[in-house]
Formats: structure tokens, sequence, C-alpha cells
């Protein structure tokens, strides 16, 4: 099948976090807290994504009380954290709600996604994303990880299933006479 038409079936992304939603650093305070920076356009392009009545969820090998405080903040229930093996989460993912892997967009950036990008109906990466991700994606986003890149996957998505312009509609200003 057509990418086109894999594209148009997506109703559930599930995204790494490190070095997708974040540019995959690890800071650490003198205290040894964990400090992570996140991308605010991702943020809205879930939100976006959200809008449009999709679901959105995190599969992460690393465990972090941020990643939870980051996921509560984009109104996020579908959060798994320290699963180096992501498969056989993802597929609980799906048997929980019902959904097939065709209507699965997975996007992660290492080793450890390789499997659920090849299992997606559309597996996605990042720019700076391991090259054996990018040689089995079906789609490389522009932006590295940490940079707008879910966002980049999501207006994709939304403009392949002739949504985009309707959720822009709420931020265009009337014109005035």
């Amino acid at each position: 099948m057509k990418l086109e038409a894999r594209l148009q079936r997506i109703e559930l992304i599930l995204s790494d976090v490190d070095g997708v939603l974040t540019d995959g650093g690890l800071f650490y305070d003198q205290q040894g807290s964990e400090l992570k920076k996140f991308h605010v356009r991702d943020g809205l392009g879930i939100k976006l994504w959200q809008r449009a009545g999709y679901r959105f969820g995190l599969v992460t090998a690393r465990t972090s009380n941020i990643v939870r405080m980051r996921a509560n903040e984009l109104g996020l229930d579908l959060v798994r954290q320290g699963h180096e093996n992501k498969l056989p989460i993802v597929e609980e993912i799906l048997g929980e709600l019902g959904y097939s892997a065709e209507q699965l967009c997975f996007i992660g950036d290492d080793l450890t996604d390789l499997a659920c990008l090849q299992f997606a109906g559309v597996g996605a990466t990042v720019s700076d994303g391991a090259t054996e991700l990018k040689d089995e994606a079906d789609l490389v986003t522009s932006q590295p990880g940490g940079r707008g890149a879910v966002r980049e996957l999501i207006e994709v998505l939304l403009k392949s299933q002739h949504r985009w312009q309707e959720l822009m509609s709420r931020y265009h200003q009337p014109h005035r006479s």
C-alpha cells in the first residue's frame, strides 16, 4: 500500500522520548537531578493531534519523573517508561485500545525503537536518528529530535488526512474590512 494511503489510516502515535521529544542530551544538576528540555512546538503539535480526536503516547526505555510531568502537562495517559524492549509494550497498548498496527505511527531515534518502527503502519524517525532507523523508516523528519520533529510528523499526518486546515482555523484572525 502506498505511503499516502497508510498515512490516512493513522489514529495513534507512539513516541520515544529521549532523542525524539528531547535532543537526547542528559543533564544533571549538582544534586544529581535529571533535567530535560522539550520543544514547545512539539507540545502544541501533540495538542493539535488530540484536538483532531486522535491518541498520542510515550514509550521509553528510561524512567524519569520529568517525563511523567510533561505527559501530565500535555494530558497524555499513555505513558510507559522503563521498557528497553518496547515492541511488547506497543502491542499491549494496541490491544488495550483496540487498534491495529496499521493505525499506528511510531517515531523513534535509536536501535531500541527499530522493531516498533518496522511493526507500525507508519514508522518514522528524526533527522538525526540512527542510520539503521533512517534505512527502515517510512518518514524521516527534516527536524532533529527535540527541535520540532514530532510537530513536523503531526503536520504531515494531519495534512494527509485533510484535517490541518480545520485545526488552523482557530488561529487565524478574521479579515478586517
